[in-house]
C-alpha cells in the first residue's frame, strides 16, 4: 500500500474511473454509467475514489452515493449505499478494497451522512463485517412470479431446486389466479396509465405514503426522473395509478427483459392503499407479460412489509441460500437515526432503492 496514492475523485477523474470499472467487469458502459450515477443524482454528487499505482493508473475505486431520506413523511438528512466496488483482477488480495473502505466510511461521517447501508454478496459479505466493523442487519432475497409456464420459467425456477422447476405449471396457474384477484381489488374504481416522465403530481401521492413509514427515501419527480427514466440502460417503464378524479394513487416501476432474457423486474412500487397497490401490481405484471417475459422478479428484505405483499401477490421465494446480506456502517450510535438502521425490515426499501440495475 506504501507505494499507492488514495484520491477523492471529481468528474474531471470520471475517465480514468470508467476505464477501471470497464476492466474489473468486462464492460464498455463504464463512460455512460458512471457520469450518470455519479454526477446527476439530484440528492448529491456520490463519494468516489481511487487508489493509483506510481504509474498513475487506476487499480481499484470504491464509491457511495447519497439518498435524501424521510422520517415519517420529514426530511431527516442523508444516507449513503455502497456501489461500485472494482480492483483490477490483477491486484486483488492485497488490502487495497480495506483501506478505501475506511477511507470512504470517515468522509461519509465528515459529509454527515446518518449511515452508509450495503448489500454485498455472501462472500464478500464477511470482509466487510469480520474486518471492517461493518454489522450485519439482515438479509435480502428474490422472489419470482411465473407469467408463462414455459421452458424459460422452468429453467429459472429449477435455481430453486427440482421441485420448483416441476410446479412451474401450477404456479402459472395460481399467477393468473393471484392477478385475477388483484384485478378485482383494482379496477372498479382504478385506472393505469403509462407515465413517459415523472412530474410533480407524484408529490402528493410519495408524501401519503411516506408519512406511514420509519424511513424511506425521498422520491420526488427529478429523483424518479434521474433513478429510472433517464437511465444510461433504457430499461425502465412506469405506471401510474389514478382514480376517478385523476388523483394519483400509485405508480411502478418495471425493468424490462433484456434481449433473449425471460426475466423482468418489478423495480418499484408507491401505493396509498392495498387497492392502488394492487392496482399498480396487476399494471406491471401485465405490461412484463405483454413484452414476453416468462417471470417477474422483485427482491425483498426479509420480515419486510414488501416481502409479504409479494407472498400475497403470488411471488415465490428463492432457495433460503440466495440471498444477500443487509449490511450497515454507523458512524456515530448516537444518532438518532441509529435504530433504524439495525431494523431493515421496518424499512421501505424496493429494488429501485439499490444502486445498481438488476441481472437477468
Amino acid at each position: 500500500m506504501n507505494d499507492l496514492s488514495l484520491v477523492a475523485c471529481e468528474q474531471a477523474d470520471r475517465s480514468q474511473q470508467a476505464e477501471l470499472f470497464d476492466r474489473c467487469f468486462d464492460s464498455e458502459q463504464g463512460a455512460f454509467v458512471l457520469p450518470w450515477r455519479y454526477d446527476r443524482n439530484p440528492h448529491g454528487q456520490a463519494l468516489s475514489l481511487l487508489a493509483r499505482n506510481p504509474e498513475g493508473q487506476a487499480i481499484s475505486g470504491y464509491a457511495c452515493s447519497p439518498r435524501r431520506i424521510l422520517v415519517q413523511g420529514e426530511a431527516a438528512g442523508t444516507v449513503g449505499q455502497t456501489g461500485d466496488v472494482m480492483t483490477d483482477p490483477a491486484h486483488r488480495g492485497q488490502g487495497i478494497f480495506s483501506e478505501l473502505d475506511r477511507r470512504a466510511m470517515s468522509l461519509a461521517a465528515e459529509s454527515g451522512w446518518a449511515f452508509v447501508l450495503g448489500l454485498p454478496n455472501r462472500k464478500s459479505a464477511p470482509i466487510f463485517v469480520e474486518r471492517l466493523g461493518w454489522q450485519a442487519v439482515g438479509r435480502i432475497r428474490p422472489f419470482t412470479f411465473v407469467l408463462q409456464a414455459d421452458a424459460a420459467a422452468r429453467a429459472e425456477r429449477m435455481k430453486t431446486g427440482r421441485l420448483a422447476a416441476l410446479a412451474t405449471p401450477w404456479r402459472a396457474w395460481r399467477g393468473s389466479m393471484r392477478r385475477g384477484h388483484l384485478r378485482d381489488l383494482a379496477f372498479d374504481t382504478l385506472t393505469s396509465v403509462a407515465l413517459p416522465r415523472f412530474d410533480d403530481s407524484v408529490q402528493v401521492l410519495v408524501s401519503q405514503v411516506a408519512r406511514q413509514w420509519p424511513w424511506m427515501v425521498e422520491r420526488d419527480a427529478a429523483y424518479l426522473n434521474w433513478r429510472f427514466m433517464d437511465a444510461p440502460s433504457g430499461l425502465f417503464r412506469a405506471h401510474g395509478v389514478f382514480d376517478g378524479d385523476g388523483e394519483m394513487r400509485a405508480y411502478v416501476v418495471v425493468q424490462l427483459p433484456a434481449p433473449g432474457h425471460p426475466v423482468g423486474h418489478v423495480v418499484d412500487l408507491v401505493a396509498v392503499d392495498s387497492a392502488a397497490w394492487a392496482g399498480a401490481m396487476e399494471a406491471a405484471l401485465g405490461h412484463l407479460a405483454k413484452l414476453g417475459a416468462s417471470v417477474a422478479r422483485a427482491h425483498a428484505i426479509e420480515g419486510s412489509d414488501w416481502e409479504s405483499r409479494l407472498r400475497a401477490a403470488g411471488f415465490a421465494p428463492s432457495a433460503s441460500a440466495d440471498h444477500k446480506a443487509v449490511i450497515v456502517h454507523v458512524p456515530d450510535e448516537k444518532h438518532p437515526l441509529a435504530a433504524i438502521a439495525a431494523n431493515p425490515a421496518a424499512w421501505f426499501f424496493t429494488d429501485g432503492d439499490r444502486d445498481d440495475e438488476l441481472a437477468h
